[in-house]
């Protein structure tokens, strides 16, 4: 593993007003001396763009942060931001997100997530940089039935055409790792939460639907389970994971040995659904979101699964742990009252405004 020192280097994030991007890019800003930060995003409307909005004014009060409004399928952009600050490490979290999504509105995926990370590794390629890190996701794992998701095991059965996608991004990245000798890690994320986070989660989605009096469905009835990762978990995950890029060997051959790698980030502890769906009420009551005497169980519906859907995602993260020393430890309950409490700040006690 090669050690990157991160202080007064430039780092380009994608997707840098999303909901990872711009925790990792705050952290980055705030923490890590003399680093500059260019991040690119188009503020797209596929949820309430006021959060992407107020993700960005909290990163524009940095002085090394420059912000880019532009489109990933947009190659020409792209390079632009190449050729101009040269980034020492390219972190890729500009992507269209979510499994159901994909299923209504495929174009988007390809344009996006298949389209626009090319024009990264072409960026990648033409202009080196010292590692490129990228999200790909536990959905990849798709109809696995072997429990915990481990890196090494088989991933040629996505269920959606969002995994397929980010499937894809691994084995482009492989290839351009291979063929241009360029250190590339992929994290596959699973089930992010937190304050600020994305509203097509199902614990904002829920909030929404409580807040509005409708009712809200669970899938598998009930019997569903997810390793829900708290976000600043994630963002320790990722930035210790910048700072070892996968080191550059020759081969037998002479060629490259393609400097590559794959981790998982995720709680390690898959939650039932219905547990979490107890846990977030109980904040959002000890919160002031909802009142104490909200009727719950008139407002939910248990239904069966649907399609793209997955029963159990579960993350073994041995490897992060062996090579970084680090685990995803928060408590769901923990992460759900942060989150409860942001609501609250962000939106107030009544309802959206």
């Amino acid at each position: 593993m090669q050690n990157i020192d991160l202080k007064d280097r430039t780092i380009f994030i994608t997707g840098v007003a999303g909901f990872i991007g711009s925790c990792l890019a705050k952290r980055l800003l705030a923490k890590k001396e003399g680093i500059r930060v260019i991040g690119l995003d188009n503020m797209n409307d596929y949820y309430d763009v006021r959060l992407k909005e107020a993700r960005l004014a909290s990163l524009c009060e940095y002085p090394d942060f420059v912000f880019v409004r532009g489109n990933l399928a947009d190659k020409t952009a792209v390079f632009d931001i190449f050729g101009k600050y040269k980034p020492a490490v390219v972190v890729n979290f500009g992507a269209q997100v979510g499994v159901r999504n994909s299923i209504v509105n495929p174009d988007a995926y390809v344009e996006s997530n298949l389209i626009g990370f090319y024009n990264i590794l072409e960026g990648c390629r033409y202009y080196p940089v010292e590692h490129l890190v990228y999200a790909s996701s536990s959905s990849i794992y798709g109809a696995n039935d072997k429990i915990p998701y481990s890196v090494e095991d088989r991933v040629d059965h996505p269920v959606s055409l969002y995994a397929a996608t980010k499937k894809s991004n691994e084995l482009m990245a492989h290839a351009y790792s291979k063929l241009y000798n360029i250190p590339s890690t992929g994290l596959r994320f699973f089930t992010v939460y937190g304050p600020a986070g994305r509203p097509d989660m199902a614990y904002f989605g829920f909030t929404d639907k409580l807040i509005r009096g409708e009712k809200i469905r669970i899938f598998n009835y009930g019997n569903c389970r997810r390793d829900f990762t708290y976000v600043d978990d994630v963002v320790e995950g990722v930035l210790r994971v910048m700072q070892g890029a996968p080191e550059k060997k020759a081969g037998a051959d002479g060629l490259p040995v393609p400097p590559y790698a794959v981790y998982n980030i995720g709680n390690s502890h898959p939650e039932n659904l219905l547990d979490f769906v107890n846990i977030l009420q109980e904040e959002l009551v000890r919160a002031g979101v909802l009142p104490r005497d909200y009727d719950f169980a008139a407002h939910r519906e248990l239904v069966p699964m649907q399609a793209g859907d997955v029963a159990v995602t579960y993350a073994d993260t041995d490897a992060l742990e062996r090579d970084f020393g680090f685990r995803p430890s928060t408590p769901l309950r923990e992460g759900l009252r942060r989150f409860a409490e942001w609501y609250r700040d962000f939106y107030g006690a009544a309802g959206k405004v």
